[in-house]
């Protein structure tokens, strides 16, 4: 828990810095406005990026987030083009989120195959079925709750209610892996399986819930994506994943499962952020900026490799100072 805290300050410090450098060299950069629409684009990937770190600190992983979102928009998208009202289109995109989170969970907790291998293969599946739905042709225009979801901000703050559903999936996260019995049953699902089910935890019912939760997040942020766009496209959040599993091991979550943070993953979130505006302001095409994106992923599994190694040979190497009897003359 030390190392994570110790973590959370140096992305926190590190945030700090790109707002330096991007306030004392780029113009705008810390207006209201720019601020509001960094955080309005942070939204879906964030809101996603919560469920999805409590599967990987469970040794699973959802990066399936991006075709899931895609797809839950495409069948509301149905539903609003057909003149349908907007709270079914809001539900069926809810229930098709739990469709999919469903039938990962169903492939990994109950059949138990691997999840990188599961989740890759319904990111094809669902990201191909919003092209049997779409076409070729979006729907546009979209109800005006996507729009407001996507583009209004709360009262006369800059806040925009496209961030909220992020915050309360991060407070319920933390709130839930610190502070409820659900939580030390994820980390010690994470630790070590097999003891956590002798310890009497249902580690499939667990994991399941994860999927269907990460499944209903992603729901959400197709509707915000959506608002975000003004319509519903079978490329809506293509590529995003990217952004969720960087926002998580950036943050500290470990690949082996059984530890991360949180307030980490926020930071995380919140560097990435400022990251991606900095570079949008500097014209930087979205191909460049998958570029520096994927190399802050792997130079952020790198480093926390190297020292959760570091912590383990200093444990090591205390464990036999202590076992050696002391020698006198």
């Amino acid at each position: 828990m030390a190392g994570l805290r110790s973590w959370s300050g140096l992305l926190a410090g590190a945030t700090l810095l790109v707002i330096a450098v991007g306030a004392a060299s780029v113009p705008n950069f810390l207006t209201p406005f720019s601020l509001a629409t960094a955080m309005a684009t942070l939204g879906p990937a964030a809101l996603m990026a919560f469920p999805v770190a409590l599967l990987v600190i469970t040794r699973d992983i959802d990066i399936s987030v991006a075709s899931t979102a895609a797809l839950t928009a495409a069948c509301s998208g149905l539903v609003f083009a057909a003149q349908g009202p907007t709270p079914v289109a809001v539900a069926v995109a809810l229930a098709v989120g739990a469709v999919c989170g469903a039938v990962n969970g169903f492939f990994v907790a109950v059949l138990e195959l691997p999840a990188l291998l599961v989740t890759l293969g319904t990111l094809a599946l669902f990201r191909g079925l919003c092209y049997v739905i779409l076409g070729s042709t979006p729907i546009s225009p979209i109800p005006d709750f996507y729009a407001a979801l996507g583009n209004n901000t709360v009262g006369l703050t800059i806040l925009p209610w496209a961030l909220v559903p992020a915050i309360v999936a991060a407070l319920v996260a933390g709130v839930v892996l610190r502070g409820l019995p659900t939580g030390r049953r994820v980390l010690a699902t994470g630790g070590n399986p097999a003891t956590a089910r002798y310890s009497g935890v249902r580690t499939r019912r667990l994991r399941f819930g994860l999927f269907v939760a990460s499944g209903l997040a992603a729901a959400v942020a197709g509707m915000i994506q959506a608002g975000l766009t003004s319509q519903v496209s079978p490329d809506l959040a293509l590529g995003m994943e990217l952004d969720v599993i960087t926002m998580v091991f950036l943050g500290g979550v470990s690949v082996l499962g059984g530890k991360g943070s949180i307030p980490a993953v926020v930071w995380a979130a919140a560097l990435l952020m400022f990251i991606r505006k900095f570079l949008q302001l500097n014209n930087v095409s979205g191909y460049a900026q998958g570029i520096v994106i994927g190399v802050v992923l792997i130079g952020s599994l790198v480093v926390t490799n190297a020292a959760s190694a570091l912590v383990e040979r200093r444990r090591r190497s205390a464990v036999s100072a202590e076992s050696t009897p002391a020698t006198t003359s």
